[in-house]
């Protein structure tokens, strides 16, 4: 897309889009490599992934986290595939920071957290959501195709001790996979000042065929939660969350639900992905994009990359097409981060 194509936007205001909604929160896929193979996320074999020329360089990426922030956005979440294995990523973090964004946030898979949490946290890294899809460390092993649920606990306690906090924990749960271990994630909850949160698992390119018959509404978790333990309270949905929360009572922590397939929170919605390879993605479930990278690497100022970004937020669709049918066949979830 040329900037010359493109209505000009207001630089005085954040970026609102065409329903009136702030979009000023920015998910920065660093890389669509990971070092595990997580059945709802990635198939077993097949995986095409995006040649090093393809992706934004550190100071191309470093490029629009600038025109974001002077477009209004006040948060970033790094995600993958696997951020920790973007190898400046603690360079990367504290750019970040220093270009003006008030809020960082990272998934991870925390195999390699132990041994960078530190760093990260002293770069200017405020927390972190870990995924555990299960306590038992085999079955943990069959979900990642390999993972270490050992090397994960040491990476949540790491985080928890530097202050990486408030700590979030996300498992997806698969029907026939680990919807019986609902009631042990949640009670992580009982004397940990944790939110542990459960996803549905969603139909993106690669694993459509596991979400096709694995998706447990948040309705049916609760129950078991709730047969367990009893009526849980309910805290409600935060503003520009994509989570509903509940607490069972007594507990030091909290429980998140996220049912992007059978409750979305589309009105709420704040957010806008980069992909590794320079695309804005306007929604998770849609595949509409507006290339950035096309732009920076014909010369685009920070000005015009701007420009662009405010032009994609105001592309930005009400919702996903789940409903209607319409499924995403672009991308895959490692290539989104989620």
């Amino acid at each position: 897309m040329s900037a010359q194509l493109i209505p000009i936007y207001d630089t005085t205001a954040p970026a609102l889009d065409s329903y009136a909604r702030r979009i000023d929160y920015l998910r920065i896929s660093l890389t669509d490599r990971c070092n595990m193979r997580c059945v709802y996320c990635m198939p077993a074999t097949g995986m095409q992934f995006m040649l090093k020329p393809e992706l934004l360089t550190s100071e191309e990426l470093l490029l629009v986290v600038r025109a974001a922030v002077a477009a209004g956005f006040r948060k970033v979440r790094l995600t993958g595939g696997e951020p920790s294995l973007r190898p400046d990523l603690v360079e990367l973090v504290r750019a970040i920071k220093q270009a003006g964004i008030a809020h960082i946030a990272m998934t991870t898979n925390a195999l390699s957290l132990q041994r960078q949490a530190q760093a990260l946290k002293d770069a200017g890294l405020d927390r972190v959501n870990i995924s555990i899809d299960s306590l038992d460390p085999q079955k943990f092993r069959q979900l990642t195709r390999g993972g270490s649920l050992e090397k994960v606990w040491a990476g949540i306690h790491q985080a928890e001790a530097v202050g990486l906090r408030p700590l979030k924990l996300n498992a997806v749960i698969v029907r026939g996979l680990n919807d019986d271990e609902v009631v042990q994630l949640a009670e992580l909850t009982l004397h940990n000042p944790w939110e542990m949160r459960f996803i549905e698992v969603m139909p993106l390119t690669g694993v459509a065929n596991v979400a096709e018959d694995g998706v447990v509404a948040t309705a049916e978790l609760i129950a078991q939660i709730e047969a367990v333990h009893g009526p849980m309270d309910d805290l409600g949905l935060a503003a520009a969350d994509s989570a509903r929360r509940y607490r069972i009572p007594g507990a030091r922590g909290k429980l998140g639900f996220i049912s992007a397939v059978t409750d979305p929170f589309c009105a709420s919605c704040n957010r806008m992905r980069l992909t590794a390879d320079g695309r804005l993605h306007l929604c998770l479930l849609r595949d509409d994009e507006v290339d950035l990278r096309a732009a920076i690497r014909r010369g685009a100022s920070q000005r015009e990359i701007e420009q662009i970004v405010r032009h994609a937020v105001a592309l930005k669709p009400w919702g996903h097409g789940l409903p209607d049918g319409v499924l995403p066949t672009l991308r895959g979830m490692s290539a989104l981060g989620g």
